[in-house]
């Protein structure tokens, strides 16, 4: 018999919301078609509208921190591959790293829920081609940097012969879900098996007026906007991925933004360390470019630009009892929105209105320990954020060209070379291994596929 769902209830919403002071979502009620009604309704639903309220006026009460002592981090918190001394360790890390995935302990996730409007795609980040000779899209390269990592993982520990299965976590927004999903299925989850790559939403809190009211997007839609990529830790959750680890008995999970070209998917390095560190949390970074840079800086508050992430995932369940203690920020935005007395769409030119948003590191004060690994920043991190030919770099030139350099380390690290640009596709190498027997590849050969 299958199982009926009653549709949220009119009046119980009216009265939350009213008890809360935001009773004037129901302004244009009246006058919506049944489907306008049903809807809001559920949309209404969705909003835990006591927590909403508790989230903004803990956000906009905080006290600034401008004035909070910062000091760097102990030296027994991090450790750096940089540093030649460490070569023992970093291989012990890798082994450490490469058991657990051979031994199916490890998930990934891809914060991929950004649109590639600043690179004059209509398209989700990461169906984006930087220009490769292969022309490959960002999401085709992880994923096949994820099936490389399971073979050079199988190959070092035979023993546990078809358990290293990477599963991928992708996270989208509501504006990039649909075609994120076609991308994968058009081009056949590019190699992997459709039962191990899942998708989910990152969540939206509602927009609010400079004193708290929510803000109507249209008559029967409550504006709202993304999180921050700190709301991760509650969409793992509300979208049943913790609940798929559990099943497949994963403890190990690493987390990495759609967007860095360069980023080593599933670091057996980087999982190693920290597990090397009993680190229920950590964190990779690379030095930065200059001191003006605007990146975020890992250190003691009373923050090297981090590039990706480390979880147990006892530590992801456990967020949840942390949630209310979490600050979020405030960004002042132009919010579009419908006159509550005149029903006419505003269009502001001055920020009328807050969104609120969480950060992806607002944990880490939280964390009884984190391990800190700093990694060479020409090896591991060339974000993809401003339009073509932008000047200040981070571009799609930028990282076309970081990846060919990298590629080009790898053959001649190797004895091979390199006459011209050459790509060598991730399912040949995950870090430059098992290309010991090349020697010299000629101009013609522009792509290893």
């Amino acid at each position: 018999m299958l199982a009926t769902f009653a549709p949220p209830d009119e009046q119980t919403l009216r009265t939350l919301f009213t008890e809360a002071n935001q009773g004037h979502v129901f302004h244009f009620f009246d006058r919506l078609s049944h489907t306008d009604k049903s809807r809001l309704l559920s949309q209404l639903d969705s909003i835990d509208i006591k927590s909403v309220n508790r989230i903004f006026k803990t956000a906009t009460t905080a006290p600034p921190h401008d004035s909070e002592e910062i000091d760097p981090l102990p030296q027994d918190s991090f450790s750096s591959t940089i540093d030649p001394a460490m070569s023992e360790h970093v291989e012990e890390w890798r082994v450490t790293g490469l058991r657990m995935i051979a031994m199916g302990k490890v998930a990934v996730i891809v914060l991929a829920g950004g649109q590639g409007t600043r690179l004059g795609s209509s398209a989700p980040k990461g169906c984006y081609d930087i220009g490769l000779p292969s022309h490959k899209s960002l999401f085709q390269l992880q994923a096949e940097k994820i099936q490389c990592i399971q073979r050079v993982a199988e190959n070092a520990f035979p023993e546990y012969k078809g358990q290293s299965v990477v599963p991928w976590y992708v996270m989208t927004s509501e504006p990039t879900r649909a075609a994120t999903e076609a991308f994968f299925k058009d081009n056949e989850y590019f190699g992997l098996d459709s039962a191990n790559v899942m998708f989910f939403n990152q969540g939206v809190l509602p927009a609010f007026t400079m004193d708290g009211k929510i803000l109507m997007e249209d008559m029967g839609t409550v504006a709202t906007a993304p999180d921050g990529n700190g709301g991760i830790y509650r969409a793992l959750r509300r979208e049943g991925v913790l609940a798929d680890m559990e099943r497949r008995g994963i403890p190990y999970v690493h987390a990495y933004c759609v967007d860095n070209c360069l980023v080593k998917v599933a670091d057996p390095v980087f999982i190693g360390y920290c597990i090397s560190k009993s680190a229920k949390c950590g964190v990779k970074v690379v030095p930065k470019q200059r001191a003006s840079e605007p990146v975020g800086v890992v250190c003691l508050r009373n923050q090297n630009q981090h590039c990706n992430h480390f979880y147990t995932t006892d530590f992801l369940n456990a967020i949840e009892s942390l949630e209310d203690a979490l600050e979020y920020h405030v960004a002042k935005k132009k919010i579009k929105h419908v006159d509550l007395e005149t029903g006419e769409f505003v269009v502001p030119k001055v920020n009328n209105g807050i969104k609120l948003e969480l950060f992806i590191f607002d944990v880490f004060p939280f964390v009884e320990k984190l391990a800190v690994l700093e990694t060479e920043r020409k090896e591991e991190f060339s974000p993809l954020k401003n339009a073509p030919g932008c000047k200040d770099g981070d571009c799609p030139e930028t990282c076309r060209a970081d990846v060919l350099a990298q590629h080009k380390r790898y053959i001649e690290a190797a004895g091979g070379v390199v006459s011209e640009e050459v790509e060598l596709s991730p399912l040949v190498t995950y870090a430059g291994e098992g290309l010991m027997k090349m020697v010299t590849l000629n101009a013609g050969m522009s792509s290893l596929m």
